[in-house]
């Protein structure tokens, strides 16, 4: 009886009708936000590509348009979407979505690299003053977070070596600083938008030119997509079941590493 009395429940019996049928819109809210993400990216894109120019390496002022491209999609969608992993695959086993979250972070890190040297580079081409606005200051201060918590994540979640106590104490902490630093990531870039529209368009924004217009739609969607990866997140029913299998796991590795009773209370 005591061993039943420790069996987890199956997390097809623990659901009840209406989590079944809030589950079911589950798969929406994913392709909406994917519909979303993308829409941003290609949108930086065309407005990069088609009012200031294009890219270009060379060319200062076509380098720093690469710039926003990469931001949006190494520190906004591709952020977003790691996030998404936990809720895509919900069902799968947790050590294959943990070491997928990571990877699509380190491809946002490094895309996030790429942008952060071409503004650094065409600032210095062009004679720029280097991190003189918020935007900036959000930016960098985004990005630093960004690489601690990623490394934190590396260390306690993803090697064998830390404590489960220790990541027990650290996994709220990983939660919010990651929920955190992606709103602080569309905040930083709605900067930039109105930052970059002040310097490109001043004179024509508040004429509702066709670039200032795209340039406030941009902004607007990555509300919604900033909006909707966290409702997802963070509805109760859409969060990872117990895994039967990973908590007779979880429990046995820490009576071995912490030497407490399964039977004690």
């Amino acid at each position: 009886m005591a061993a039943a009395h420790l069996r987890p429940c199956s997390p097809k019996m623990a659901e009840s009708p209406t989590d079944t049928h809030s589950i079911s819109s589950l798969p929406w809210y994913i392709a909406g936000s994917q519909i979303v993400g993308l829409t941003v990216v290609v949108i930086t894109g065309v407005w990069m590509g088609h009012y200031r120019g294009g890219y270009e390496w060379t060319n200062p002022a076509l380098e720093f348009n690469i710039h926003p491209l990469c931001m949006v999609i190494g520190m906004v969608y591709l952020y977003g979407d790691a996030i998404l992993v936990y809720r895509v695959f919900r069902n799968e086993k947790k050590r294959t979505t943990k070491i997928l979250h990571g990877v699509i972070h380190v491809i946002a890190l490094v895309i996030s690299i790429v942008g952060f040297t071409a503004v650094f580079d065409s600032h210095s081409k062009s004679g720029v003053t280097h991190m003189y606005s918020l935007h900036s200051w959000c930016g960098m201060m985004t990005f630093i977070i960004f690489c601690v918590q990623w490394v934190m994540g590396l260390t306690f979640f993803l090697f064998p070596g830390a404590a489960f106590s220790l990541r027990s104490w650290y996994i709220p902490l990983h939660i919010f600083f990651g929920l955190g630093l992606f709103a602080l990531s569309i905040g930083t870039c709605l900067l930039g938008v109105t930052e970059k529209v002040m310097f490109s368009i001043s004179s024509e924004y508040s004429k509702l030119s066709s670039e200032g217009v795209l340039a406030n739609v941009l902004g607007l969607l990555l509300v919604i997509f900033g909006v909707t990866v966290g409702y997802v997140t963070t509805r109760e029913e859409w969060k990872r079941p117990p895994n039967p299998e990973e908590q007779a796991l979880s429990m046995d590795f820490k009576t071995f590493t912490e030497g407490e009773d399964l039977g004690s209370p």
